[in-house]
């Protein structure tokens, strides 16, 4: 990413990179232009560290086991900069989710509401302390944002590729 002077966090490329995903956004060498709507950027070197984070991210999304994880600091890292990294995750997410998906992807309700709640959680700001209960409370965030993933590839992504199966 500094080789490239990308303008982002790995934590919010990450995010972005999963809302492409999740969206149905193509993998293919181009996807970090298309995710970072930047038609001047390279394609995506085979096998380089970027390349390796989208084939990750990509196998973690169709994971059956849901070994999908958010790529975010270490657990040792202060509760600001982890909130931090999780609402940029989000603010990520749902630009990459954005212009793969369109602006009226078919979505289930559950899907719709957890949109919703990755965008409360995209227009929130790191707190400066915390105790144990914060802590606790960015777990399940963590959690909770871990799965809407999932559900809204299961309906952007797998629904799809059931359907096409079906035909």
């Amino acid at each position: 990413m500094r080789q490239l002077g990308l303008g982002v966090d790995p934590s919010e490329l990450h995010g972005a990179l999963c809302g492409w995903l999740a969206g149905g956004g193509a993998q293919t060498p181009d996807w970090l232009a298309q995710v970072l709507a930047d038609d001047a950027m390279l394609p995506v070197v085979a096998d380089s560290a970027l390349d390796r984070l989208r084939r990750a991210s990509a196998s973690q999304l169709e994971d059956r086991s849901f070994g999908f994880e958010l790529l975010l600091p270490d657990a040792d890292a202060s509760l600001t900069r982890r909130s931090g990294a999780v609402f940029d995750w989000c603010r990520g997410f749902l630009g990459g989710f954005g212009l793969a998906a369109g602006q009226a992807p078919s979505l289930s309700e559950e899907s719709n509401e957890a949109l919703v709640d990755i965008a409360r959680l995209a227009a929130a700001t790191a707190q400066d302390e915390g105790d144990e209960e914060d802590e606790e409370a960015l777990i399940e965030i963590e959690e909770f944002i871990r799965v809407a993933v999932l559900l809204l590839h299961g309906d952007c992504v797998l629904a799809a590729q059931h359907r096409r199966g079906l035909n």
